[in-house]
């Protein structure tokens, strides 16, 4: 038996602090959303009367402080689960519904806004690899509670200073996204696991390790999903083809690439066919290293041609679902049934009511696995 949701909420410039209780009790709406393609972000509602200095406490600490910082905590069975570490970026007022009260809405980003405000452009990096140079600017962001979580480029390169120095191109979060792009590797920045650090990863998409508890779908006292759909989608996946410049002859060769990667195996025995070609004709520039991760990466964010779309209660799930992790599906039927990827969850906490709506994604129809974790 679960003994319900407490919610924490830490407010404050660099290092927060709990709100006082009225901040808590005019608190009627959390809404965090975590999404591998994009920066997460939550959203706060408040119900204030006009008349409350809390809509000006808001307002002046905005004004005053560049970076507000904001930590939601979700506790469930005394387990304490941080769902956003991030920066208030605006907030509105708008009317309420009854006479005399507004409603105040604040919204924000998770860390990653914190590294993309100055353009540190030209700042040199020589002799150093790409793994040193996102070490060195994560480094700047510790006092955020920043870990560094950085998976090794597979072919490494390391500029020879007398050749060629490279130099920062943007703000830290562009120049790292680039880099990543470049390797076809991915960054963001997981909250926790305890409140006040987080995680800054810079590696390939990993779609492999221990699933989180099934997704139960009619199967009685053990349904934990409120709704779930699937489809299965045969008219975008692709095959990416990358150019690689001949040194000798600066002749672009093309070169096909096959899903194929270790770190995300299938989750499905009959993947889509295949429809398109796309050539990425930006790689002709790249070493032939470069190209090929790049491509793999493609490859894989194609691949993924079925999607599960749904809604569950956490009370009844018993935990909280969380993003870029497997998570199994049972009762759906042998089609649909099996592992799949977390690609977007948005959790939404009401007085007395915690629900996450969430996107599954795997690459084909029918499980590889006979059985899924409970």
């Amino acid at each position: 038996m679960h003994k319900g949701v407490h919610l924490t909420l830490l407010v404050g410039p660099v290092v927060p602090i709990p709100v006082p209780r009225p901040v808590l009790d005019a608190l009627t709406g959390v809404e965090v959303t975590q999404d591998t393609g994009a920066a997460s972000g939550f959203k706060l509602t408040f119900t204030l009367t006009n008349r409350s200095p809390l809509q000006t406490i808001f307002l002046v600490a905005a004004g005053q402080t560049p970076m507000l910082r904001v930590i939601i905590i979700a506790t469930i069975d005394g387990t304490p689960q941080v769902l956003m570490d991030g920066v208030m970026t605006h907030n509105q007022i708008a009317p309420g519904s009854e006479p005399g009260k507004s409603t105040l809405t604040v919204m924000g980003e998770d860390l990653t806004k914190v590294m993309d405000l100055i353009d540190f452009s030209g700042f040199p990096f020589p002799a150093i690899p790409v793994e040193g140079r996102i070490a060195l600017i994560i480094a700047k962001y510790a006092v955020f509670g920043l870990i560094p979580l950085i998976i090794p480029n597979l072919f490494p390169d390391v500029p020879i200073p007398v050749e060629r120095i490279p130099a920062q191109q943007g703000t830290d979060l562009a120049y790292i996204k680039k880099l990543a792009e470049d390797a076809g590797y991915v960054f963001y920045i997981d909250p926790g696991p305890a409140p006040g650090t987080n995680i800054a990863y810079w590696g390939p998409q990993i779609k492999v390790g221990p699933p989180q508890p099934a997704l139960n779908v009619d199967m009685d006292s053990y349904t934990n999903v409120e709704s779930i759909r699937f489809s299965f989608k045969t008219s975008e996946t692709t095959i990416p083809v990358v150019l690689i410049q001949n040194s000798l002859t600066k002749i672009p060769i093309p070169l096909p690439i096959p899903d194929i990667n270790p770190l995300q195996p299938p989750l499905g025995l009959i993947p889509a066919p295949i429809t398109n070609v796309t050539v990425l004709r930006d790689t002709a520039k790249l070493s032939p290293s470069q190209a090929i991760a790049k491509g793999v990466a493609a490859a894989a964010r194609s691949a993924d041609a079925v999607e599960g779309v749904g809604d569950l209660d956490v009370t009844r799930y018993g935990r909280i679902l969380r993003a870029r992790q497997l998570v199994g599906v049972r009762g759906v039927g042998l089609a649909y049934d099996g592992l799949y990827f977390v690609k977007k969850v948005t959790s939404t906490l009401k007085q007395g009511e915690f629900k996450q709506n969430f996107t599954l994604t795997r690459n084909g129809l029918v499980s590889i696995t006979p059985r899924v974790p409970v």
